[in-house]
């Protein structure tokens, strides 16, 4: 039996982190350069905040997925571990309320979102099944995922419920297990992480979440506040470990509480 802490070595790994300019991207990077693992970050635009081997990559132009995902790992490695924090949107995606919402907006943000997610898991499923790779998948979803969202927590702020949102986000989480029924025989394990609400900036926007909305956040969740991003990120880590070897088509739940009350 080996030592736990090994399970945490991931100096031969390849990790390709899809989203790992963003927030919670960001700090799964950094977690994983300090593990020593050979990480990559796939994303729009290369971030100030990691050292990671930067790769274009563009979720959103779905047809071109396939041929780019097999030229990075022709040239890069094959994938031990993919996680994806990415968050694709439209122009359109602060329009997408339930008052507001057109059937493009919704149509072309659930292209985006969904179909990324799920055509980069199929993708990269197969080349560990092919490679004989008993990987990890790991993808981010939300609490609105599996719950309707709590419009009081708007209440006189600027903010307004996403219609398009909750149904990527639950999406995401039967992708999982289904992904993981169809690949378990093949060693390869398929996970999703759920978070609670996580400090930082709005999504389609430059702005962080107002001091009112924190409040009102706060005052329903058992600890009393947001997660910071290293708090979600922490927990990546382990379900991209050996010590996680035994959870498949998991969604876990990091949310401070926040869905037991």
């Amino acid at each position: 039996m080996r030592n736990f802490l090994e399970n945490f070595n991931f100096s031969n790994k390849n990790i390709f982190v899809i989203g790992g300019s963003g927030l919670i991207g960001s700090s799964v990077i950094k977690n994983f350069e300090n593990l020593k693992g050979k990480v990559f970050n796939l994303d729009i635009k290369k971030s100030k905040n990691n050292n990671a081997k930067f790769i274009k990559f563009d979720c959103t132009k779905l047809n071109g997925i396939e041929n780019l995902l097999t030229d990075i790992f022709k040239n890069h490695g094959n994938p031990d571990i993919v996680i994806n924090c990415s968050y694709p949107y439209d122009k359109n995606w602060s329009k997408c309320s339930s008052k507001n919402i057109k059937i493009n907006y919704l149509k072309k943000n659930t292209e985006y979102h969904l179909l990324s997610y799920t055509w980069i898991s199929k993708i990269v499923a197969e080349k560990m099944k092919s490679k004989k790779i008993k990987g990890k998948i790991i993808n981010m979803t939300s609490i609105y995922g599996f719950l309707g969202q709590d419009l009081q927590l708007y209440k006189n702020t600027n903010l307004k419920d996403n219609l398009a949102y909750s149904i990527i986000k639950g999406g995401i989480i039967n992708l999982t297990r289904q992904l993981s029924s169809i690949y378990g025989k093949f060693g390869i394990t398929v996970n999703c992480l759920s978070s609670g609400g996580v400090e930082g900036k709005v999504a389609g926007t430059k702005k962080k979440q107002s001091k009112i909305f924190k409040i009102n956040y706060s005052k329903k969740t058992p600890l009393g506040r947001l997660a910071k991003p290293e708090e979600i990120s922490s927990v990546i880590v382990f379900l991209s470990s050996g010590a996680s070897n035994y959870i498949s088509g998991a969604n876990i739940i990091v949310d401070g509480g926040w869905s037991i009350i």
